[in-house]
């Protein structure tokens, strides 16, 4: 009875060494994963990455500030993914100045006013983008108050004439675009930035195909020319031949003008990821 319970109890203990012994053969510590029958230590085998990297649609906006051909403006990016975000704002800028063109004096005033929304496309994830885009508003104009002083000449369509001692040649000009245009733009710099910084300087340079600004000026007073050797004093409104004088004058000025049907984008701002 004695030696029977003796057996037992050696049994018992022996057990255990030998279930260790051999789960240490078979078995790797959990620091460690197996490959290729090497252990290697488990963070080997895992893949980090970047915390930029997880940025998902909406995640982070910010807003900038800049200052450019458009004008002054201000704007606002969120991201839709890794590599792209989205992007909108608006510039305004007006200013004034005088301008001489064959004898007529031109109080033009110049006036912006425009939206935009972009696509950004970080190749790289990095500053350098490209942006395919619209002018969504294109308020951009210029208009201007014209004037001949009376007695000085000016000259429409090769044609001279005299304004008035009485009754002075005065009118208006102007020049529009179309209201929305696409747009193209490159740049560096990125408003929501991947890095994890919060502030960055974005530049761009691009253009954007306004389509052929319009030319329009008229014209009312009283103008007056030789023809043939007789002098002749004439309201320009109702004279035939000085409004086809400056129908043509005008057309000139238009086709000029398609010149500038692609409007040069450039801008420099400063912006803030929140």
């Amino acid at each position: 009875m004695h030696r029977l319970a003796l057996s037992v109890l050696v049994l018992s203990l022996a057990t255990p060494a030998g279930f260790a012994q051999q789960s240490s053969s078979s078995l790797v510590a959990p620091e460690f994963l197996y490959s290729g029958g090497s252990a290697f230590p488990a963070a080997a085998a895992v893949t980090t990455m970047p915390p930029s990297a997880t940025r998902t649609a909406f995640s982070g906006v910010g807003i900038g500030v800049k200052a450019g051909l458009l004008g002054v403006g201000v704007e606002v990016a969120t991201p839709l993914s890794y590599h792209v975000n989205i992007r909108g704002g608006g510039n305004f800028m007006s200013y004034s100045d005088t301008l001489t063109s064959d004898g007529i004096s031109y109080n033009a005033a110049l006036r912006f006013r425009s939206a935009e929304a972009s696509v950004d496309w970080f190749p790289w994830a990095k500053g350098f983008h490209i942006s395919p885009g619209a002018l969504l508003y294109n308020g951009n104009q210029i208009t201007a108050g014209a004037s001949v002083p009376a007695g000085k000449t000016f000259t429409l369509d090769g044609t001279t004439y005299t304004s008035s001692a009485t009754d002075p040649v005065t009118g208006t000009g102007a020049v529009t675009m179309n209201k929305t245009a696409p747009k193209l733009t490159v740049g560096w710099g990125n408003l929501v930035p991947r890095s994890g910084r919060h502030f960055s300087v974005p530049v761009e340079i691009g253009a954007a195909y306004i389509g052929d600004p319009k030319v329009a000026v008229t014209l009312a007073g009283t103008a007056c020319y030789t023809y043939e050797g007789t002098p002749y004093c004439s309201a320009v409104a109702t004279n035939s031949m000085i409004q086809s004088n400056l129908a043509a004058q005008v057309q000139k000025l238009n086709k000029d003008a398609e010149d500038a049907r692609f409007f040069p984008l450039l801008s420099l701002g400063f912006a803030y990821r929140f």
